[in-house]
């Protein structure tokens, strides 16, 4: 199947990590030119290496990103925008939680969830728009989650955000499809980092996710999943890939669970 990526240019947020690494090197394998936009520069910068070892004609550069600062993310998509020429695909990837009970977590954890999961979202959409609108071009791809298509036990307020995020690209598929956008939606289910990956500092696999998922609590997740085993990042980055593409060039405001059946909704 052609997916009429080649040359295209692609800006994933936090894909220097998990499942924006897999993303940033799926597009590469496309032959797509990616804008990593990383708060951990390091990290970045190894998947750029990356990509730059594949010899698929892609390119890969590192931009500085907090996605929940509204005029660092304009001043990223900017700098996305002057460095690749154009940005014709956006993958809101960026995403944190800690695995607790509601009333176990602090405010200052509800409001990263909600400043991370929706707020970034919404800022890295809202600095893409005006450029996609003018081209009268662009694919919208965000990661959210089953949580946010059912509820999650522990996961209240990141299930929350996740469900805003699927609601705030089906309103905006509406308002946008004039112009020739797309806005869809990936539902990942639990996708831990391989041990043999670098996962960096500003991941939430190295601030507190790795204690509550041990080798025990992997395992009956395996269990829950009618597939009886736990996705891989790639798997999840095909779909991204495939939703971005000339192939999906009739989808817009679907939401895809890529979760082994977990939800099947």
């Amino acid at each position: 199947m052609e997916l009429g990526l080649k040359g295209k240019n692609v800006v994933v947020t936090g894909g220097g990590n998990n499942i924006g690494r897999a993303i940033a090197l799926a597009f590469a394998a496309e032959g797509s030119n990616i804008a990593i936009a990383e708060l951990d520069r390091a990290a970045g910068q190894r998947v750029a290496g990356e990509v730059a070892a594949m010899d698929t004609g892609a390119s890969a550069i590192v931009i500085d990103a907090d996605v929940t600062d509204r005029a660092r993310t304009a001043a990223m998509m900017s700098d996305a925008i002057a460095r690749l020429g154009s940005v014709d695909v956006l993958v809101n990837n960026v995403g944190w939680t800690v695995d607790r009970l509601f009333l176990d977590k602090s405010r200052e954890e509800h409001v990263k969830e909600v400043d991370v999961n929706l707020w970034g979202a919404i800022n890295c959409i809202h600095a893409a728009l005006p450029h996609m609108i003018e081209r009268q071009s662009g694919a919208i791809v965000s990661i959210s989650s089953d949580a946010g298509r059912m509820g999650e036990y522990r996961e209240a307020v990141y299930a929350a955000c996740k469900a805003g995020v699927i609601a705030l690209s089906k309103s905006l598929a509406r308002e946008t499809g004039r112009y020739g956008l797309r806005l869809n939606m990936v539902c990942p289910g639990l996708v831990a980092p391989p041990q043999d990956e670098v996962v960096g500092s500003e991941s939430m696999w190295r601030q507190g996710m790795e204690e509550i998922f041990t080798a025990e609590t992997l395992e009956r997740v395996r269990r829950a999943y009618p597939l009886r085993r736990m996705g891989t990042a790639a798997e999840v980055a095909n779909a991204v890939v495939f939703l971005a593409s000339d192939a999906a060039s009739f989808i817009t405001g679907q939401t895809l669970s890529v979760s082994g059946g977990y939800t099947m909704m």
